[in-house]
């Protein structure tokens, strides 16, 4: 049974069921060590549940984009490389939930929907991906400029580092800029959550 991802889902709950992921190694570790070893604020708890939705939300449509086959070649190539990232991305944030003994939400417990016709032409799925980036991407740095357990933005930032990066090759391949903006903007927990909730049923 899925459900639809709402700021309540997001903040206030982790998954339903299931086992809690098995953290290991590198920002992993350091990210379950740290809510092992410190007690994290609501508000920061807001931020990680955020995060676990959006690289649920990424993890998806790059799973369907790749399904799709529609794009070949290098193109192809990174849309899997993304999904790989994004699934790495979200083992390290739902690690954070998992160190603090509360269970992170999974794939299976929301219902994601996109834009007809979105997986239906490589420059859609292109186009939807930049979308989905800058969403993602905000919410990184929104996090990273509010939340109060310092030990996490390390972490946060490389994660962001990475998902500019997903933005930089798909806007060049809408023909857009591969970098402009000198500060591209961070999102609230507000303006993140209103966001994905345009991916929801």
């Amino acid at each position: 049974m899925t459900v639809s991802l709402t700021r309540a889902d997001l903040f206030r709950r982790g998954a339903r069921g299931g086992a809690a992921l098995a953290v290991t190694g590198g920002v992993l570790g350091s990210f379950a060590e740290t809510a092992s070893a410190d007690p994290i604020s609501p508000q920061d708890m807001a931020y990680v549940r955020l995060l676990v939705g959006a690289e649920l939300l990424a993890s998806d449509f790059y799973s369907q984009a790749v399904a799709s086959s529609q794009a070949t070649g290098s193109a192809a190539t990174y849309l899997k490389r993304a999904y790989m990232n994004e699934q790495e991305h979200y083992h390290s944030v739902a690690g954070i939930l998992s160190g603090a003994a509360v269970t992170p939400a999974l794939a299976g417990d929301f219902d994601f929907s996109y834009p007809t016709g979105t997986f239906d032409s490589p420059a859609a799925i292109f186009k939807e991906a930049v979308k989905i980036e800058a969403m993602v991407l905000g919410s990184y740095l929104g996090a990273i400029g509010s939340m109060q357990t310092a030990q996490f933005k390390t972490g946060l930032a490389q994660i962001a580092a990475c998902e500019a990066q997903h933005s930089s090759y798909f806007a060049t391949q809408t023909g857009g800029k591969a970098f402009w903006l000198s500060f591209p903007p961070a999102l609230t927990i507000q303006q993140a959550s209103d966001a994905m909730a345009a991916y929801t049923a």
